[in-house]
């Protein structure tokens, strides 16, 4: 086995707790509304106690409105008895006001708890997010992804700020209420019994239709925020090439579907709400009518048992219709927790190297600052991009890449930098073998300047402080200065504090390339990886920093791709990439005269003053 077969730490079987896929196991099947209730409790790990005080306060309150019944009861009996009522009417405020103390510091605490576990939820995506193997994250959308961590956690908090609880305590409050109405009169409890269960059959039957919905919901929003991601990406393009419209038709194609499944979400949800309106008012006007003509003829016990009941049925059928509407909102929760579980259950990069892959000696004499020999890496099985690459990086001096687009050189950078690892071959830093290695002991020591010249949304400080957060004022000047960046900071409102806007908005190309280029020498790494680092840069610039480049090979390794002859010419050693292979290497003059793969990037003008090329 090679020594990076293993680098990524990844076991050939489930690991324990793990299912064939290498993800944490559902301990709930999430079809059913008891499954979806289980998996959305394990998220309140760690917030039971508030769960549990909140229950109690809501429970609490129930208990003190259960008894206004019968203290109202007592009332109506002593005012149709011409007794004293201002004792009962006292106790009945005081009840009042328990209710609503108890009730809101209830809901308080629920509000609290749902936030706190959408916090939760959030880091943990976050972390996830931030961590996930590269050929995972190659596979998904960017917008879609920040979707699950916006509004597919927003609609989590309400799931569990009130869903839960609401089904909790509606269930048990509707059972004490059942006990007191059969204790007050069994033949009117069975008619509210009969009219509610009307309402839960209704209601059962639609809760699938608005799972389904709610998840189609979901997904086109993710889509939107997806499809609005890589427009706005690529705005520039979009406006030259005039295509303003079809791109808004393309993301109103996606607002289209999700208002198609909000409208029929909407509609399960306006049949469900009518199914338990019918069912509040039936109830009540059953026992209004039926209790009334029975208390008319004598056949109640009193008036006073009529209020109290129609009281008590209030009790029973409110929170019924909020255990209704809870298991509704929980339908459409579970549609946003299993997008969110999804995504926590995505393969991260390990943190650590496998405990199997054993360091090995290292050779003797001064190792190189990186060698790779006869790597091997394919993005898609049975293509590969790389087939048997080699390369040695000296600890002080100038090796240049080269070779014609999609030879594999920033592939090679992918490798080098952990964001993959080869399917066999071996990359060793410093004499150490990758396989020894966790990716993050791997990148220590290594900075790049990539193609992208990623500069990211903040102050020309945070940007040059990336990889250096305790940087100094005098290393930041130093920085600067090699970078030719004394002008960006003169111009910037604010100079290293002003911001830069997204993406860096505000910077020219080459300004970029140069920002880039000062935060990678700021970290002061031992390997200075360059891709195309000169590419924006006019002739002037192109030269200071060359000189620059000079001098830092005096302090590390730099191992540039590049298309540029004056940056060929200056290289200690050339490696010729072609088809993912290494053909050639060695400087300027001695490839021109032995090898024909250079010659011809020579004489074709893959190589030239300029840097015209990919």
């Amino acid at each position: 086995m090679s020594d990076t077969a293993v680098a990524d730490g990844t076991p050939s079987g489930p690991g324990p707790g793990e299912d064939a896929a290498g993800r944490p196991p559902r301990t709930a099947d999430t079809r059913t509304t008891a499954g979806s209730v289980a998996a959305l409790f394990r998220l309140t790990e760690g917030h039971r106690r508030g769960i549990a005080a909140a229950t109690g306060l809501t429970l609490a309150a129930s208990a003190v409105g259960l008894a206004q019944p019968l203290v109202a009861k007592h009332v109506v009996d002593a005012g149709s008895r011409g007794q004293v009522l201002w004792p009962f009417l006292l106790l009945l405020s005081g009840l009042f006001v328990a209710e609503a103390a108890a009730g809101a510091t209830g809901r308080f605490l629920l509000d609290r708890m749902g936030e706190g576990v959408v916090r939760t939820v959030r880091h943990g995506l976050v972390t996830r997010l931030l961590r996930l193997e590269m050929r995972e994250l190659d596979r998904r959308r960017r917008g879609d992804l920040v979707s699950r961590v916006t509004a597919d956690t927003t609609l989590l908090r309400d799931v569990m700020s009130q869903a839960l609880v609401d089904l909790l305590t509606g269930c048990l409050v509707s059972a004490g209420a059942l006990v007191l109405m059969l204790w007050l009169d069994p033949l009117l409890l069975l008619l509210v019994v009969l009219t509610v269960a009307l309402a839960a059959a209704v209601v059962t039957t639609l809760l699938k239709g608005m799972r389904t919905a709610s998840e189609q919901t979901q997904s086109s929003v993710g889509a939107i925020a997806a499809e609005l991601e890589r427009a706005l990406a690529a705005l520039p393009v979009v406006r030259v090439y005039r295509a303003e419209e079809r791109e808004a038709r393309r993301i109103g194609r996606r607002v289209d579907s999700a208002h198609g499944a909000g409208v029929r979400a909407a509609r399960l949800a306006a049949v469900m709400s009518s199914a338990v309106e019918l069912a509040v008012q039936g109830s009540f006007l059953l026992v209004l009518v039926v209790g009334g003509v029975r208390a008319g003829s004598g056949g109640a016990d009193s008036l006073g048992d009529l209020v109290a009941f129609l009281l008590y049925a209030s009790y029973l059928v409110m929170p019924l219709s909020s255990v209704f509407r809870a298991i509704g909102l929980i339908q459409r929760g579970t549609g946003a927790y299993l997008r969110i579980d999804e995504v926590l259950a995505l393969p991260e990069e390990p943190a650590r190297p496998p405990a199997r892959a054993m360091p090995r000696p290292d050779p003797p004499g001064t190792p190189p600052a990186l060698e790779l020999t006869d790597v091997r890496f394919s993005y898609v099985p049975g293509r590969p991009v790389l087939r048997g690459a080699a390369l040695t990086v000296p600890r002080h001096g100038l090796v240049a890449l080269v070779g014609r687009s999609g030879a594999g050189k920033s592939t090679l950078f992918s490798l080098i930098t952990r964001l993959y690892d080869p399917d066999s071959g071996t990359i060793r830093y410093d004499g150490r073998p990758a396989a020894a290695l966790s990716r993050r002991e791997s990148r220590a020591g290594i900075a790049l300047v990539d193609q992208n010249t990623h500069v990211l949304e903040g102050t020309l400080r945070e940007n040059l402080t990336y990889a250096a957060p305790d940087a100094t004022e005098d290393d930041i000047v130093r920085v600067v200065r090699l970078a030719r960046l004394g002008h960006v900071v003169r111009r910037l409102p604010g100079g290293l504090d002003g911001r830069l806007g997204d993406h860096g908005g505000s910077l020219s190309a080459g300004e970029r390339q140069r920002v880039a280029l000062a935060r990678a020498l700021l970290a002061r790494p031992r390997l200075l990886l360059l891709d195309e680092h000169t590419s924006h840069l006019d002739a002037v610039n192109e030269t200071a920093l060359t000189r620059t480049l000079g001098a830092v090979t005096r302090d590390c390794a730099v191992l540039v791709i590049t298309h540029r002859l004056a940056t060929v010419r200056h290289a200690d050693r050339i490696i010729v990439l072609q088809d993912g292979r290494t053909v050639a290497s060695g400087r300027h003059d001695e490839l021109l005269a032995t090898s024909p793969a250079y010659r011809e990037l020579a004489a074709t003008h893959a190589l030239h003053p300029e840097g015209r090329g990919s």
